[in-house]
């Protein structure tokens, strides 16, 4: 018996709202994906550097136009803090929220197809959009909350560091390279000699949601200006 979609969706919608991002996430422990490549694999993660960021948005419009995002959705945000100070004297505090690229992914734990999945070839985490039946179950697992449906293939969507683009071509990814103020590095983690991990080495860094075990692979360097928000 075949099951399209809609069928699914109707089966299993009441299960995706009901079971908490918290508990589907918290479990992720119990479930280890490989976190390290000793094989010789890259691992790619990357940098956000918020002392450096201006919330220009560049990295957003260059994802949206190189990965043809459409409108409505988008694979990463530049978020903007509460004004810090008093003016004259303001200042502002800048994240990114985009796919942290777990090594231990919930989403691809809960995936029941095999449409989410770990390359372990790069260690980066993407969607098989041909395989996705829409379920929406790495949504609701993703404590994160950074993946979408795309509005035109219906389809879980979500950041790959531009795999199927700028790196594919040899090229980084494009919010890299048009960021004016150097504030994102790229790398492979398990490359000692790489950039990515020196600045990891020489600057205070953090990573979100740690205690979940998910094993992110995008840091962040701290700004100082007001309080993180994990």
């Amino acid at each position: 018996m075949s099951c399209s979609r809609r069928d699914l969706l109707i089966g299993t919608g009441a299960i995706i709202f009901t079971t908490g991002i918290t508990s589907v996430a918290a479990s992720v422990s119990s479930k280890t994906l490989t976190a390290t490549m000793s094989d010789g694999k890259k691992r790619y993660g990357m940098v956000f550097d918020s002392s450096a960021c201006i919330g220009c948005t560049k990295c957003e419009e260059a994802c949206r136009e190189t990965n043809n995002v459409p409108d409505g959705v988008s694979r990463l945000e530049i978020i903007r803090s509460a004004p810090i100070g008093e003016h004259p004297d303001v200042t502002y505090r800048f994240d990114r929220n985009s796919c942290q690229h777990c090594d231990n992914a919930p989403c691809v734990h809960v995936c029941p197809t095999g449409a989410a999945y770990k390359d372990e070839a790069t260690g980066i985490i993407d969607v098989e959009s041909d395989k996705c039946v829409g379920c929406g179950y790495c949504l609701a697992a993703c404590p994160y909350q950074v993946r979408f449906f795309h509005p035109e293939t219906g389809s879980a969507d979500k950041c790959n560091f531009c795999r199927d683009t700028n790196l594919k071509a040899g090229k980084l990814p494009a919010c890299v390279l048009s960021c004016p103020t150097n504030a994102l590095v790229f790398g492979d983690l398990n490359d000692p000699n790489s950039e990515i991990n020196k600045v990891i080495a020489n600057n205070s860094v953090y990573r979100n949601k740690v205690e979940l075990g998910t094993q992110p692979k995008l840091y962040k360097i701290v700004d100082g200006k007001g309080e993180i928000q994990r």
